[in-house]
């Protein structure tokens, strides 16, 4: 056997090329038969046609109604009363309870679809996503025939159990939006839906997310094994999160300083802190857009956006805001000791 051979081997291996590896190792095999080496060869040959090497991709060129989108490797922090439950997610589909349709219910931003991505990659399954757009038509009926054929394509996946189907906002076809002078239409779809999951197979994980969990049909929640509220964020699970993201920009841009006890104080300054969607949005906005040249200007940005009531020009409302002398002035601009003469001015005139 070459140094070739074994390098081929090691490749195909890594890029989960089934085809290309059989190919190569039946071209070793064959190697060590022409050399007299029978009972390796034959050993070979034998492991090849009773083994799986390993799992083939699924190609999404083949599929009608799905796009692949790829796992997430950017850490996902969510409270630990949601994390529990998609740890159990993951050990009854590990332990193959038979436990394998659930559904992600909560406000826009709270981090169900990127979860989604998690479970994918903590699970090693490949994640499809219904593309609604080629499933929803206008003509009477056919919306029902398309999501049957959805179904059907499911079913005919080679490797179920390599496989997650992500409904992302499936209240596109649950619930009455394709024609809401049309209650029948909507009956056909939604019937179309609940015979499709009933005939599911049990090792095709199905993750559907939805922002109206209120408006479900009843008979359509019951299909469900699991239904994770993603609503549970406190306010302090908040600031963990926004720290978190923080953490995880601060590793990509490495031009700004990290003040975390600042930071924190600036988020616990919202009156309302928005979920983890939004939340990163704004975090990811103030520190792109800052100067690389100084390394707290994202900072201020971050601090003059939130500034709603504009104690910026207040240094007092920022004292007590809690913000001390120091933080002040990498805020504001103004020096150190320029802040606590006027800080000073203030209380002498009060």
């Amino acid at each position: 056997m070459k140094k070739k051979n074994v390098l081929n081997l090691i490749r195909y291996y890594a890029e989960r090329n089934d085809a290309g590896f059989r190919t190569e190792a039946y071209e070793i095999a064959r190697e060590f038969d022409e050399n007299g080496d029978f009972q390796l060869s034959q050993y070979i040959m034998a492991l090849l046609s009773n083994a799986n090497t390993f799992t083939p991709q699924i190609g999404a060129e083949e599929l009608s109604f799905f796009r692949k989108i790829e796992h997430s490797n950017i850490p996902l922090p969510l409270p630990e009363t949601i994390k529990d439950e998609i740890v159990g997610l993951v050990n009854a589909v590990s332990h193959k309870a038979g436990i394998n349709k659930f559904l992600f219910q909560g406000a826009p931003g709270t981090g169900k679809t990127e979860t989604a991505k998690q479970v994918a990659r903590i699970l090693d399954r490949e994640l499809f996503i219904v593309d609604f757009e080629t499933v929803i038509d206008s003509k009477l009926g056919q919306t029902a025939k398309n999501i049957a054929e959805l179904f059907k394509e499911m079913k005919g996946l080679a490797q179920p159990d390599k496989v997650i189907v992500l409904f992302d906002e499936i209240d596109a076809i649950a619930i009455d939006r394709i024609n809401n002078n049309d209650l029948r239409e909507m009956g056909r779809a939604t019937s179309a839906i609940l015979k499709g999951m009933d005939n599911l197979n049990e090792n095709i994980v199905l993750i559907a997310t939805t922002n109206l969990f209120n408006a479900f049909d009843k008979a359509l929640v019951r299909r469900f094994d699991a239904i994770i509220d993603f609503n549970r964020y406190t306010r302090e699970d908040l600031i963990e999160v926004a720290i978190s993201i923080m953490n995880g920009l601060l590793e990509r841009f490495k031009f700004a300083s990290r003040n975390m006890k600042l930071f924190k104080k600036i988020i616990s300054f919202m009156d309302e802190i928005p979920y983890p969607g939004e939340l990163t949005n704004i975090l990811k906005t103030a520190i792109a857009f800052s100067n690389s040249n100084d390394e707290f200007d994202y900072l201020k940005r971050l601090f003059n956006t939130l500034d709603k009531n504009n104690i910026r020009n207040d240094l007092k409302k920022m004292q007590e805001a809690g913000f001390t002398v120091r933080e002040i002035e990498l805020l504001i601009g103004k020096s150190k000791s320029q802040v606590s003469r006027e800080l000073k001015e203030e209380e002498d005139s009060e």
